[in-house]
């Protein structure tokens, strides 16, 4: 396979990655808390979700949440606020738990015993290129069977991974045209 568009946008062409897109897409079925952090319930809701268990803790703590027992409970009971560093902590540790919480289901949910989910690829933007330099890029659906390296790269939060996995799982079973799909607007899974 070619590596890659060197120059994507130069003539005016807008998109984001498609490892990106799919990344959103799995963080959308993830279903993470949608209340903003710096609010009292959504940091409430956060904590919450990584204190409610031992298990929970530590796995808040191994994803970067070093704070001691004693000021948990004080963010808890409100007689405290966490400093911005704290909040990136928290948020960082919220996500990084949930990811690996749901991942199993996810997996299962997007492999479906073997017969895999359908994903649509929508093309890039090319509005603003001048019509000469456009390509022919149009809607594509295509069934990806094998989920496993990239719901293991989405829940590391490994974006390299994430890329070649993308790239070698998904866009490569589209043939020739895998290149023209590096770059997309939007990424659906039917699932």
């Amino acid at each position: 396979m070619p590596d890659r568009n060197i120059e994507f946008g130069k003539f005016g062409a807008s998109g984001i990655k498609g490892y990106e897109a799919a990344a959103r897409q799995l963080d959308s079925l993830a279903g993470f808390i949608t209340t903003p952090l710096t609010t009292r319930r959504g940091l409430l809701a956060r904590l919450h979700y990584l204190t409610r268990t031992p298990h929970a803790r530590q796995a808040a703590r191994d994803a970067g949440l070093t704070v001691t027992d004693r000021t948990l409970q004080a963010w808890l009971e409100g007689r405290r606020n966490p400093s911005k560093r704290n909040l990136d902590k928290v948020e960082t540790a919220y996500r990084t738990v949930r990811r690996h919480n749901v991942a199993r289901y996810l997996l299962a949910r997007l492999n479906r015993q073997g017969r895999g989910t359908r994903v649509e690829f929508h093309p890039l933007n090319q509005s603003q290129v001048d019509r000469p330099r456009q390509r022919v890029v149009s809607f594509r659906t295509l069934n990806v069977r094998h989920w496993d390296r990239i719901v293991e790269a989405w829940a590391a939060a490994d974006s390299e991974a994430l890329d070649a996995a993308w790239v070698s799982d998904a866009t490569a079973d589209l043939g020739s045209e895998w290149g023209q799909y590096e770059y997309v607007t939007n990424i659906g899974f039917a699932a």
